[in-house]
């Protein structure tokens, strides 16, 4: 049973193994921790709360090493650290998302080539210590990009279910101006009606509350959720054909295998 001072003792010692993801991880803990005594002060609990799962989710790397005896190579370890600090504490709590264009965007390329990486990383781990398993180059890129766009599809389901129960906001809406859908058929056939060029849109509710939409029809989640979709599979193709380039030609590349996982030899192990 590992007490929490030695699992934190063990975390320093496998981040000093690179002094610059050492001083990486903790120039951003010191932020996350600096922006919670904020929230604290200014009671925004949300924003303890989310500076919480930051600090949580930063010591992932670790646990996975100890847990499955593996390596994370320091330059995977330092882009999951800014992963993990752009989301939460740049896009969530200083509002990102919605001050700089193309910031969700980045993150979800981003989550799709880390994804892939850590799906290559298994299969590739499999297929190199098992002597009774010899996986093609091909196959072991269809299964990164699978993995890949599986962890991406789950994401959604979570964002989706997030703002059905929790009312929230996850799957950003967006203002569209040509909608068509057998719905608005008034015989109730099933005929498909186009309504083109939208400019507003009013809301009543049961209360009498009327909403007024500016621009066009507003779409609920759909071009968030398929956009971000699309682009969590440009960044798993991205790796998989590096990936699928590195380990057909392992010694003219070297380069991805600073991002592949690798496991602990035994004396790596016990040390």
């Amino acid at each position: 049973m590992v007490t929490p001072r030695q699992f934190v003792k063990n975390l320093q010692n496998q981040i000093r193994r690179d002094k610059k993801t050492f001083i990486l991880y903790s120039v951003l803990r010191v932020l996350v921790i600096l922006t919670m005594i904020r929230g604290f002060l200014t009671r925004n609990y949300e924003t303890v709360g989310v500076c919480v799962l930051a600090l949580v989710l930063f010591l992932i790397p670790a646990f996975f090493e100890r847990r499955f005896k593996a390596e994370i190579p320091p330059l995977f370890e330092g882009i999951i650290y800014l992963f993990i600090f752009a989301a939460e504490i740049l896009g969530e709590i200083n509002n990102f998302y919605v001050r700089i264009p193309g910031w969700d965007n980045g993150l979800h390329m981003l989550n799709g080539f880390l994804c892939a990486v850590i799906g290559f990383s298994l299969v590739d781990l499999l297929n190199r210590h098992s002597d009774h398993v010899e996986l093609t180059p091909f196959y072991q890129t269809v299964a990164a990009f699978c993995f890949s766009m599986t962890i991406g599809v789950i994401w959604e389901f979570i964002e989706f279910s997030l703002d059905r129960i929790l009312w929230l906001d996850t799957q950003k809406d967006y203002i569209v101006r040509n909608i068509s859908s057998v719905s608005l058929d008034p015989s109730g056939k099933g005929a498909l009606v186009r309504v083109p060029n939208i400019v507003q849109t009013v809301i009543t509710t049961a209360s009498g509350q009327v909403i007024t939409i500016e621009g066009g029809y507003l779409d609920i989640g759909l071009y968030d959720t398929m956009k971000d979709l699309a682009i969590n599979f440009a960044g798993a193709v991205i790796f998989c054909i590096i990936g699928y380039l590195y380990i057909s030609h392992r010694s003219k590349q070297k380069w991805p295998g600073d991002l592949l996982i690798r496991p602990l030899e035994e004396e790596e192990t016990d040390s």
